[in-house]
């Protein structure tokens, strides 16, 4: 090390201080570089050529039908749901609608298939994804029974908590070739 320095300093002093260069010699440890390998970023150039054949093979097969049974994933009466069709929902709340009427779920997260996944951010274009339910059933929860009771103080109380609901049947979930 003494000998390094004094190499170092011969050369400082023989050279201009534009022409300094010092080399630092460092071991590596696990502190000198990070734990996780260094990560190469793609070509932009590569990337965008990618996406592109990635974005025509799927509206191909959007185009000719091709992708099997399609899921999803809504959002409806404040929880997410992952549908397919003919799939029934039973939500813990009242919806506007009556027995028998047709509505549509607009808050797509996301659809899918067996080859492909098309991710909102935050959700799918109404254009692009189309979800139909139909209203089969309007009704309550069994009652629950709440009840508090103090020992020995004569205290009890009773109440009984019972829920509406509604039950849903998913009719169809479309999907149209417009990707970008």
């Amino acid at each position: 090390m003494f000998l390094n320095s004094l190499l170092i300093g011969a050369a400082a002093s023989a050279l201009p201080e534009s022409h300094l260069i010092v080399h630092r010699l460092v071991a590596k440890t696990s502190l000198s570089s990070p734990p996780w390998p260094e990560v190469k970023l793609p070509d932009p150039v590569e990337e965008a050529k990618y996406h592109a054949e990635v974005v025509q093979k799927v509206n191909e097969m959007i185009a000719t039908g091709q992708y099997g049974r399609l899921f999803a994933v809504v959002h409806f009466a404040s929880k997410q749901w992952k549908i397919t069709s003919e799939d029934l929902i039973m939500m813990d709340n009242v919806l506007e609608a009556e027995c028998g009427d047709r509505i549509r779920l607009e808050k797509v997260l996301l659809v899918g298939a067996d080859d492909f996944t098309l991710i909102g951010r935050p959700l799918l274009g109404k254009d692009l994804v189309r979800v139909e339910a139909t209203v089969v059933e309007k009704t309550e929860s069994w009652p629950k029974i709440n009840m508090r009771f103090w020992k020995r103080h004569n205290y009890q109380r009773k109440k009984i908590i019972i829920n509406p609901q509604t039950v849903l049947r998913i009719n169809t979930i479309e999907i149209f070739p417009c990707l970008s």
